[in-house]
């Protein structure tokens, strides 16, 4: 299937959806075909744990801490600061 930019333009979401059925189309600046819409193929296998042991999480990470809850939800019972 061959679209003029205009018509690529206008029609972007149907024409991504014949892309993702299996169909290739082909764009075209007057009537001269300049790129092909086609299904994303991933390059590569995913690489998990890049980082793994460069970043540390302290041994606190989970505690409340009381200023920032005083910011959020103000003080308990309204007592003043």
């Amino acid at each position: 299937m061959i679209v003029n930019v205009s018509e690529a333009k206008t029609n972007l979401s149907k024409l991504i959806d014949r892309v993702y059925h299996g169909e290739k189309v082909v764009i075209a600046k007057n009537n001269l075909p300049v790129a092909d819409l086609v299904r994303h193929k991933p390059t590569g296998k995913r690489k998990l744990g890049v980082l793994r042991g460069t970043v540390q999480v302290p041994a606190d990470f989970t505690e409340e801490d009381n200023a920032i809850n005083e910011m959020f939800y103000g003080r308990p019972n309204g007592t003043p600061a």
